[in-house]
């Protein structure tokens, strides 16, 4: 490694610890009732909208209302996107004549882009019409919403005492596309389009090279679709190669660019729970967690990519520059592009900027380990820091085994129910992933995708499945996901993961938010030092490995040491 890589996660994580503070300041005035710079223009745009739809966004919701009504804004938006890419052939706005979509590609995209996974098994310039790729983007504004909603609820729960309410979802919807999406990613488009991304709507562009041979060049609204995708944490780019397109990402700026909007609003949530609960600490202690996960994992990926493919010496090729640039974007170079790589899989939105299938075993370890702590490592907008509070949860609770003592965690008593939420929250997960993993390699509609043979091969199916449930939508690659059975699986994955997830967590906070707050006592214990943030990164990893060590150990892992034994795969 040099020195410069090596500095660029610090670097990295300082912006966002500046994000974190700004984003959170601004959302806890937007969904708790403070007063922001722009409410003279958006006050009336927001109640518009609620006398159009006959909204009372005073009325305060159960949680099991609130969820009901999450539910049915994601079943809608599901329902109208399935129809559109099933009629894409014979609807406007497609110059390029795009034919019709198989079924399956289209029931995996309408669930991926409900469920803010934006896992694609299709080119998107080679596949979906201008008018496909915009319902893409609409939902690519909706799905981050449901997350930071879900969000809100949570975190009302621990804020709250002796109340059987929790928020009205409509408002917190409303009031996150209104003051947050929308603003946030006309600015990101904006600044992309002067970085120099394409933002049109013209027919593709046929050329001759100097070759003297013929190619078609995609073009369309790239920089608003990048925009969002990034700051929406969505990943499911306008081009298949994603940030990989100079199109997408034209210079090393816009790379870095996209990475803050990736992070602003996943960061700006921890600072707005500590807002929300009156304990700024927590915020600390939380982010310090993550920041030390996330850090570790952009190190370790660079020190395996930057050191190369071990076989290559065995073989006696020497190389100046000993760098596995196999599949890297050229351009960025190792540092830039493993901390982009790494960034998407811990934040949760799966854009690429590199061959993931292209990367050493450990490096790519790292992006697959990411997920498989449940995507909690920043996560993507609310659903990371909600995934953090039940592993907090949990933490609090082996605290509280080990000293005797009834957990306790923000002033509220840890009980059964509460702890039964959490750890149904992450076996739920855990659980889908194994079971259609190991389906994929037994059968055989699994194993005709499987391109390549041994470890590597298991660690695709994983991946996919990872990415599926962890709403990431990024791809190992080297793997037929587009066949009827991955694209059906995956699917199924990604409704698991995002659903049945995440409700325990808001039944969770609904227990918390009726219970009594209790104060502090001298055997409480501290929630906001060192301890607790050791404790609670250990939490995250140990289960994370016990977990999934096993498969790991199949996969990444003995490819890796094949490696160094001098077999590839």
């Amino acid at each position: 490694m040099n020195w410069q890589g090596a500095l660029q996660p610090f670097v990295l994580i300082a912006v966002v610890a500046l994000l974190a503070w700004a984003m959170g300041s601004y959302m806890f005035r937007v969904f708790e009732g403070g007063k922001t710079f722009v409410d003279r223009a958006l006050v009336p745009l927001e109640r518009g909208v609620y006398r159009l739809c006959g909204i009372d966004p005073e009325v305060e919701m159960r949680w099991t209302t609130y969820v009901f009504a999450l539910l049915a804004v994601n079943v809608v938006g599901f329902v109208v996107l399935f129809v559109l890419l099933s009629l894409q052939s014979v609807l406007p706005l497609n110059p390029a004549h795009l034919p019709h979509i198989p079924f399956w590609t289209t029931w995996n995209t309408a669930v991926s882009f409900m469920t803010n996974t934006n896992w694609q098994v299709y080119g998107g310039e080679s596949t979906m019409s201008y008018l496909s790729q915009a319902w893409l983007v609409v939902q690519q504004f909706l799905s981050p919403i449901t997350g930071i909603c879900l969000f809100l609820v949570v975190a009302r729960g621990f804020s709250r005492h002796s109340t059987q309410t929790l928020g009205n979802f409509w408002r917190d919807f409303v009031r996150a596309l209104i003051w947050v999406a929308i603003p946030l990613a006309v600015i990101g488009t904006i600044v992309l389009v002067a970085l120099g991304s394409p933002q049109n709507l013209h027919a593709y562009t046929h050329v001759t090279t100097l070759q003297h041979a013929h190619q078609t060049i995609a073009q369309g609204p790239i920089a608003s679709m990048t925009s969002i995708m990034q700051l929406g944490d969505n990943g499911g780019g306008f081009m298949n190669m994603n940030a990989a397109h100079p199109f997408e990402a034209p210079n090393a700026l816009s790379l870095l660019f996209q990475l803050v909007l990736g992070f602003a609003i996943p960061a700006g949530c921890i600072y707005l729970f500590g807002k929300m609960i009156k304990d700024l600490r927590q915020s600390r202690a939380i982010f310090a967690a993550m920041a030390i996960m996330f850090v570790a994992g952009a190190l370790v990926m660079y020190h395996f990519e930057y050191a190369g493919n071990a076989v290559l010496p065995i073989h006696h090729v020497v190389l100046a520059a000993h760098k596995n640039m196999v599949g890297k974007e050229t351009r960025f170079g190792v540092g830039t592009t493993t901390l982009f790589d790494n960034s998407t899989t811990a934040v949760s939105w799966g854009s690429v900027a590199a061959s993931n299938d292209s990367m050493t075993p450990i490096g790519g370890m790292v992006n697959l380990f990411n997920m498989l702590t449940g995507e909690v490592i920043f996560g993507s907008w609310g659903v990371g820091m909600i995934g953090m509070l039940a592993f907090a949860v949990l933490a609090v609770f082996l605290a509280g085994l080990m000293v005797g003592r009834t957990p306790e965690y923000l002033g509220k008593k840890i009980e059964s129910y509460e702890v039964k939420m959490a750890v149904l929250a992450m076996v739920v997960p855990s659980f889908v992933i194994l079971i259609l993993a190991a389906l994929s390699v037994v059968l055989k509609s699994g194993l005709s995708g499987i391109f390549n043979p041994g470890p590597h091969g298991l660690s695709e199916v994983l991946y996919a499945f990872a990415s599926g449930v962890g709403n990431n939508g990024s791809a190992f690659g080297g793997l037929s996901s587009a066949s009827p059975w991955y694209s059906a699986t995956v699917g199924i994955a990604m409704l698991l993961g995002r659903f049945p997830m995440y409700i325990p967590l808001v039944a969770m906070a609904g227990s918390l938010g009726r219970k009594q707050r209790i104060p502090a006592s001298a055997g409480t214990f501290p929630t906001h030092g060192p301890m607790f943030v050791g404790l609670l990164t250990g939490t995250v990893l140990i289960v994370g490995a016990l977990i999934f060590f096993p498969v790991l150990a199949l996969g990444p892992l003995a490819e890796h040491f094949a490696m160094n034994a001098g077999k590839l795969f």
